[in-house]
């Protein structure tokens, strides 16, 4: 072979060289564009978006609600983006230990963003550690953290409800039946002596709506004598259990029953039940929070007094907004509506009676 014919072959060599090459590259900058820089499987409409969902216990009915709205509002942004959404829900079964070790997995796995519902609220700082230290943003919601907690780090955020708002609600319900129903004083004495079912301990819920519960029926003009009180952590069969004690003790020297919750509302109602009322006109007044679907029929029934509505529907939209435009990597303060100090989104308590039912009933 002639040097000419030598020289000739390794220049085709070369071209077909550089010709595999630059399709090598268009391959791998495609397959970029496809996967997403970390790797994640890109829906037709963008990157996968991951939210790690963190719940304090699967088995509370409100949680419940909240969960199944959270993952209809995602199906629903994805139908309308195309992006892949996944909202991948962890019960950590009312133990802190057991949360913690899920926020690591979430942490692992890459997630990108942290909606977080705490077993115990005072134990946030460890979660927030964790989360800033991966970059991931936190959005706590329902079980507030302490404000110093809130404010160690600039991707923190809260969605739930005020607290005292929803025990004033309970408090002006049971005043307005007091005030229309005289027959309710059944010694005529003149005070309203009730008993209290708590939430949780520690929980600013349960704390706040006791207390505003009974500072609305003060500021009202009404009297109010506490027989008994006690924690049925947010547990109908607490409620019931701990009703069906006062009733043996105090009889009908009880007139009312406060309830942090409708779970234990109506865990009364059926002790209360089992005592013959609700039947042949012996009746006594019970008012929850939360406007659960069997709270409504309760109260259709005529056998719950009242109870406040705390949004989990609306809760659920304000969580899924932040999360998803932090996964997006916008500017939360522009792309989230009523974000209240760079930080908290706080959805209003309505009260429920019979008179606007039909309002709430589905």
């Amino acid at each position: 072979m002639t040097r000419k014919k030598i020289a000739k072959l390794i220049s085709l060599l070369v071209a077909a060289m550089l010709v595999a090459t630059i399709l090598a590259g268009c391959s791998a900058k495609q397959s970029s564009k496809e996967s997403g820089s970390d790797g994640a499987t890109k829906a037709s409409g963008g990157k996968e978006i991951k939210i790690g969902v963190a719940l304090y216990k699967f088995d509370d009915t409100f949680i419940s609600n909240v969960r199944d709205a959270l993952e209809k509002a995602a199906q629903e942004k994805s139908k309308a983006t195309g992006e892949k959404i996944v909202i991948n829900a962890a019960d950590g079964q009312g133990q802190q230990a057991t949360q913690n070790d899920q926020i690591d997995t979430f942490i692992t796995q890459g997630y990108n963003v942290l909606a977080v519902n705490m077993v115990d609220r005072t134990s946030a700082s460890v979660i927030i550690q964790k989360a800033k230290q991966a970059g991931i943003p936190v959005v706590f919601f329902n079980r507030e953290p302490l404000k110093e907690d809130m404010n160690k780090w600039d991707k923190l955020y809260y969605v739930g409800a005020k607290a005292e708002e929803s025990g004033k609600l309970q408090g002006q319900i049971l005043a307005d039946y007091w005030k229309k129903h005289p027959e309710a004083d059944k010694n005529k004495d003149g005070k309203l002596e009730y008993v209290m079912l708590e939430g949780e301990p520690g929980h600013q819920d349960a704390i706040l709506r006791t207390q505003y519960s009974i500072q609305a029926l003060e500021e009202a003009g009404i009297k109010a004598v506490k027989l008994a009180s006690d924690t049925a952590n947010w547990q109908r069969a607490q409620g019931q259990e701990k009703m069906a004690a006062w009733l043996s003790a105090f009889g009908d020297r009880i007139e009312a029953v406060l309830a942090n919750n409708d779970d234990m509302a109506l865990g009364a109602i059926e002790a209360l039940k089992a005592a013959g009322y609700f039947q042949g006109g012996k009746y006594m007044p019970v008012i929850g929070v939360d406007a659960t679907a069997p709270a409504l029929d309760a109260i259709k029934a005529g056998q719950l007094l009242g109870t406040v509505l705390n949004d989990a529907k609306g809760q659920a939209q304000a969580i899924f907004d932040l999360a998803y435009s932090l996964a997006k990597g916008e500017d939360v303060t522009k792309s989230v509506k009523n974000l209240t100090d760079g930080k908290y989104v706080w959805i209003p308590y309505r009260p429920v009676t019979k008179d606007n039912l039909s309002e709430f009933s589905k």
